[in-house]
């Protein structure tokens, strides 16, 4: 069951604070690399109950006087296509929607920064696409024997020769659509660019996970190793901050791998490191606003045992390997739990079992009852769950239809015998929309949906892998999805 453990106000003044406390100590302009999902943190959100989706831009909201955004994308990123999986767009695009998601919050945009720019003919064309949006883009090479040649990185044949990105503001925050964007790249040279204008600038990064001062395997930062098995993170003590403080932190393996070039490029540009360890570098305070451990390690468990369904599904879909899921099942182990610990999982399942293995699938409501559905003529599993559930909440009897079987079946005849469909049965949002027609003239329909909202937070698991378009409306309704690896049928081809 859902229960709040996190305290969501005191985060955003607690991280607004420490954020205008390091601009002030490098002299008035501070370069913020911003790793995670600044507008939809979802993850954030799961592992943190009472933490929210777009907590983080609601902290920059209210820097907003000082603040402004530059966005890095990798030029090879570009030309590959390559896909935010998340929302199922390419980065080139998630450019756009988060340059219109951060001005709907009244933040400015500076500029978009190509990273790794080589010419790419896709590069080029997104290039000459912001141009003609009136959005100011910049461009930064690839530099030899980077990170490592420290020689050249810092030169004006290394930073250099990157274009300087003019900006104006004194909070300079650089996200990205994704990891390997180049945002730490992308702050270092600037640091040079400033220095040689003779500009006080510094540098920090600012990333939600792990948590640095809770511990290596707190169920709150074996989830975030959960959910990049495929990066191959792993968590590890801050060895900097051990021998500089006697005191134990948790970092990631990057960050610790690359802290001695960032010190060494610090030390060339500035004169000396004003950090003596990657977690001097962060500005995270969400280990500060935990309020019930109890409730953060429940759901963080949870997080892990749906990681690993997640990637046990990408393996089936040919989008994962192995070794995801493998080490996961460490993970698992660690935190001392099993696919068990989730009830739905086995109440789809059995029901499955139940019905002569057809696709059965189970919610789990607020207050702990489980609900199941099962495969009829007129429904799918998942959508008699879902009309089941609303009819658990609004204290309608089972046996009463929301929807009479007049109406679902033109439906069905329409996507069958009009449209060439080949499954009868209707999506979800189909069948909400069909819910809602209903609720126009009955009762009963009305107060089900009236219950809509109740579904947030709910735990579900199909006994079978879901169309997209079911699993994007379970995402959109806020409710943890899991599937059981593998299709409904025996064909090759999926939709």
């Amino acid at each position: 069951m859902y229960k709040i453990g996190f305290d969501n106000d005191k985060y955003l003044e607690m991280q607004s604070s420490h954020i205008l406390e390091r601009i002030n100590k490098f002299g008035g302009k501070l370069y913020l690399e911003f790793g995670g999902k600044l507008f939809d943190d979802f993850h954030a959100s799961r592992v943190l109950p009472g933490f929210a989706p777009d907590s983080k831009i609601r902290m920059l909201s209210r820097l907003k006087d000082e603040a402004e955004i530059v966005i890095a994308i990798n030029a090879a990123d570009i030309e590959k296509n390559k896909i935010r999986g998340d929302i199922g767009i390419t980065y080139d695009l998630d450019v756009l929607r988060l340059i219109d998601a951060f001005r709907s919050f009244g933040l400015y945009v500076g500029s978009v920064v190509l990273t790794r720019f080589a010419e790419q003919p896709a590069a080029l064309a997104f290039e000459k696409k912001l141009n003609s949006l009136n959005v100011p883009v910049y461009r930064h090479y690839p530099i030899p024997g980077y990170p490592s040649n420290m020689k050249l990185v810092v030169s004006d044949e290394g930073y250099g020769k990157n274009q300087y990105i003019e900006t104006t503001r004194k909070l300079v925050v650089v996200t990205a659509p994704g990891p390997g964007s180049g945002k730490m790249a992308t702050c270092l040279s600037q640091l040079y660019h400033e220095h040689k204008r003779g500009v006080k600038a510094g540098y920090a990064k600012f990333e939600t996970f792990p948590i640095w001062n809770l511990a290596l395997k707190d169920p709150v930062n074996l989830a975030y190793e959960a959910a990049t098995a495929d990066l191959k993170d792993v968590n590890m003590i801050d060895p900097f901050h051990l021998e500089a403080y006697g005191e134990t932190t948790v970092n990631y393996n990057r960050d610790v791998e690359i802290f001695p070039v960032v010190r060494a490029c610090l030390e060339q540009m500035l004169g000396e490191c004003p950090y003596k360890s990657p977690t001097d570098m962060g500005v995270n305070m969400a280990g500060n606003c935990i309020f019930d451990k109890e409730a953060v390690w429940e759901a963080s468990r949870n997080e892990i045992i749906r990681r690993y369904y997640e990637a046990a599904c990408k393996k089936v879909k040919g989008e994962g390997d192995e070794s995801e899921t493998m080490k996961i099942e460490l993970l698992m182990e660690q935190a001392g739990i099993s696919i068990a610990s989730r009830p739905v999982i086995d109440a789809a399942c059995k029901h499955s079992e139940e019905t002569n293995n057809e696709p059965a699938a189970a919610i789990e409501l607020p207050d702990g009852r489980i609900i199941t559905g099962k495969t009829t003529s007129l429904l799918g599993a998942s959508s008699a769950m879902l009309l089941n559930a609303l009819k658990a909440l609004a204290d309608i009897p089972k046996e009463v239809d929301l929807i009479p079987e007049e109406v679902i079946v033109p439906v069905m005849n329409l996507k069958t015998q009009s449209l060439g469909g080949h499954n009868p049965h209707l999506h979800i949002d189909e069948i909400l929309i069909a819910l809602c027609i209903s609720a126009v003239t009955d009762e009963n329909a009305k107060k089900a949906m009236e219950q809509l909202s109740k579904l947030r937070h709910c735990e579900v698991h199909s006994s079978v892998l879901l169309s997209s378009v079911d699993v994007n409306v379970f995402k959109k309704l806020g409710v943890n999805l899991t599937c059981e690896p593998k299709y409904q049928t025996s064909k090759l081809y999926h939709r």
